[in-house]
């Protein structure tokens, strides 16, 4: 195989639908939701979990399932980066235009934004929601109005909304956001009767927690639902379609390897994926490829996370000295705390505890509870390889 077609894995981004696997039990719950939606009901979900752990693949993927298979229409607004409550709102009003763009019913939805369609591209092709300013205020303001003014337009084609709003995490920091929702809410169950309309939110665990401590009756509107990292067989069945794909065989050992240091978390079995599939030659994953894949896969998952979430996040001289001391016991996922404080001068003891509790905190590491009193573990395998390899670095440097 000396051209190589694309790649089937898509590191930073959701699995594509094809590819998709596991969380049948979260999918069967949401669908009794969408069930409900279906008649009439508003429904609230949280779908919450750690970063990489998949929940933008399952959104993308309720997405396709509910647009195929149900009569509700499904929208999933990205909000990264996304901070006002007007902003938000525009977002959402957008998908929903551009993601009837090519469907019967945008000939009903471009009525309902009537003068505030803009075509934008080449010929057209795309189209945008261009109000201004004041009008934006107006939709926050009354949001639960224009949403069902919108589904009076489509009621003779679509029964209710599915609308996923991804990456809330730079709108839970504001108290604005939990009394806006609250309030919609609250106007909802008392202003009308009937109202097919489920939003979903996403968001980190610890964002979740915020919400609710800036708004306490906040969480109780919501259902939630937790996702977890995929099981060997799951990470395996995901690999092995992947492969089938692009026509390319992978060898029982090279698998071994590849689910072993997924830890069961889709961001590495894509980013492990990806690179075993570039260092293949021959079109058969056997151990090297995969060896060798892992490794290039470490670099780059440790540039990308590890690099700005630690060893720039970290500025003391003495907590980067005891994080090259971690990486020299060797790359084991599981270590203790005192067979890294033996390896520790007198200063770097003082602030050994309080170096651990940084890395729980920006998600490094966390407290082993199946063994001993201070026992740690790494969140997944690939991060101590790269601590190691980091420190290796700095001795020859």
């Amino acid at each position: 195989m000396n051209e190589k077609g694309n790649s089937p894995f898509t590191p930073g981004s959701p699995v594509p639908v094809e590819l998709f696997v596991g969380r049948l039990e979260q999918i069967n719950e949401i669908m009794r939701y969408i069930g409900q939606t279906s008649v009439g009901k508003q429904e609230n979900v949280f779908l919450s979990g750690d970063r990489g752990i998949g929940k933008s693949s399952l959104a993308s993927f309720l997405r396709y399932y509910v647009n195929t298979q149900t009569e509700i229409f499904g929208v999933h607004v990205f909000l990264g980066g996304v901070s006002t409550l007007e902003d938000m709102v525009h977002h959402i009003f957008e998908q929903i235009l551009k993601e009837s763009k090519s469907q019967p019913l945008f000939k009903n939805i471009g009525k309902f934004f009537g003068k505030y369609i803009t075509q934008i591209g080449l010929f057209g092709i795309s189209v945008s929601f261009t109000p201004p300013e004041k009008d934006l205020k107006e939709l926050v303001r009354k949001f639960p109005e224009a949403i069902n003014n919108l589904l009076k337009e489509i009621k003779d084609q679509k029964k209710g909304l599915f609308i996923i709003l991804d990456d809330i995490n730079g709108l839970v920091e504001k108290l604005e956001f939990a009394d806006w929702y609250k309030s919609i809410v609250d106007e909802i169950a008392t202003h009308y009767e009937n109202f097919p309309v489920f939003i979903m939110l996403i968001g980190l665990p610890e964002k979740r927690d915020k919400l609710s401590n800036l708004q306490p009756s906040f969480m109780r509107i919501f259902r939630v639902i937790e996702i977890k990292k995929l099981s060997d067989k799951e990470v395996e069945d995901f690999i092995s379609k992947a492969f089938e794909k692009v026509n390319m065989k992978i060898e029982p050992d090279a698998m071994k390897f590849m689910v072993h240091f997924s830890s069961g978390l889709p961001i590495l079995m894509q980013e492990i994926g990806d690179a075993t599939f570039w260092t293949d030659s021959d079109g058969i994953i056997d151990e090297k490829d995969a060896i060798k894949g892992i490794l290039t896969a470490t670099i780059k998952v440790g540039e990308k996370y590890l690099d700005p979430k630690v060893y720039r996040a970290i500025r003391s001289p003495r907590y980067k000295s005891i994080l090259r001391k971690l990486g020299e016991i060797g790359i084991s996922r599981i270590f203790k705390k005192q067979d890294v404080e033996v390896k520790l001068d007198a200063n770097e003891k003082k602030v050994f505890h309080n170096f651990l509790r940084k890395l729980k905190e920006l998600g490094v590491i966390e407290v082993d509870l199946e063994e001993e009193r201070g026992t740690y573990r790494f969140v997944n395998e690939i991060y101590p390889i790269y601590i190691r390899m980091e420190s290796e670095r700095f001795k020859k440097d």
